[in-house]
């Protein structure tokens, strides 16, 4: 008889049930990469916040270390914890409690989902993101876009989409250097950096790899869709589970990222219903089959 070696991923997020968000987007994708995902729901809601309105929304923390604590008896391990949008400073707690309950051995990615477009979400206060840095010390890697990044640096936004393409890189460069050496971060997938050139580039900082930092640049799609991040995330996560190096799984899950939001911009699907990921998933099942 085989020995079962399938990771086992604890993916901390909500549960929006329509618009291809979070864990609608997170479980499909590392399952078909080969990963077991058990899902610790912070919140169950109808549909996700972005161009929908009226949705049901139901707080799910007083669930969440009650099944920690059960997992905990069982016992079952984890080989990653990886968390995304947290809607308060308890939950913040609690993940950070998880890290300590089940971190051990485990890769922690931690995606610090605060802002976007140079502005930081209505729900989180100057605690919350001063608690987002903290977790994020406790991290392997985190994935911040760049709003995030300088909320992370505690600095004003600054739109490098106004800058050239080589002071935009510098800056991000310089973000990268000063998340990794300042705020002790391990592993960096930067993204969102909008070039004027119309390419967009993601930078990956790893403290461990001779190659301290790498570029990867894309031409920039017109389109954007929710769920983008928890795609790109969870594909990184995924590859280096299976064994890629950081540089190699951000270039990757980048690239999937671009070839699925490019073909969902061929069709008629609304903005706010996210990526064709049923059509295209099927393709992590062997990385050949993406064109990246």
């Amino acid at each position: 008889m085989q020995r079962d070696d399938t990771k086992r991923i604890l993916a901390v997020h909500d549960l929006s049930a329509f618009g291809r968000c979070a864990l609608t987007v997170i479980i499909p994708t590392l399952s078909v990469m080969g990963m077991q995902v058990v899902p610790l729901p912070t919140a169950l809601l109808s549909t996700h916040t972005g161009d929908f309105y009226n949705m049901t929304f139901t707080d799910l923390s007083d669930t969440m270390m009650p099944a920690l604590e059960h997992y905990k008896s069982l016992p079952i391990g984890f080989d990653a914890i990886y968390t995304g949008f947290l809607g308060s400073a308890g939950q913040i707690d609690t993940v950070t409690k998880t890290i300590e309950m089940f971190g051990e051995g485990a890769l922690v990615l931690v995606d610090p989902v605060m802002g976007d477009d140079g502005k930081v979400y209505q729900t989180y206060t100057p605690e919350m993101c001063q608690r987002m840095r903290e977790l994020c010390h406790k991290a392997d890697i985190i994935t911040p876009n760049l709003t995030e990044a300088y909320l992370l640096c505690d600095e004003e936004y600054n739109d490098t989409s106004k800058l050239s393409p080589d002071a935009a890189l510098l800056e991000a460069e310089r973000l990268g250097r000063k998340l990794t050496d300042t705020y002790g971060v391990k592993k960096l997938a930067l993204t969102g950096v909008e070039l004027s050139d119309d390419r967009i580039a993601t930078l990956s900082c790893d403290k461990d790899s001779a190659e301290r930092e790498s570029v990867h640049i894309i031409h920039r799609i017109k389109n954007g869709y929710p769920g983008t991040g928890d795609l790109f995330a969870s594909v990184l996560l995924g590859a280096m589970l299976g064994g890629d190096g950081f540089h190699d799984a951000v270039e990757f899950a980048g690239g999937v990222t671009a070839e699925m939001i490019a073909d969902t911009s061929k069709y008629d699907t609304p903005r706010r219903e996210g990526l064709r990921l049923e059509k295209n998933l099927y393709k992590l099942m062997k990385k050949g089959d993406f064109n990246v």
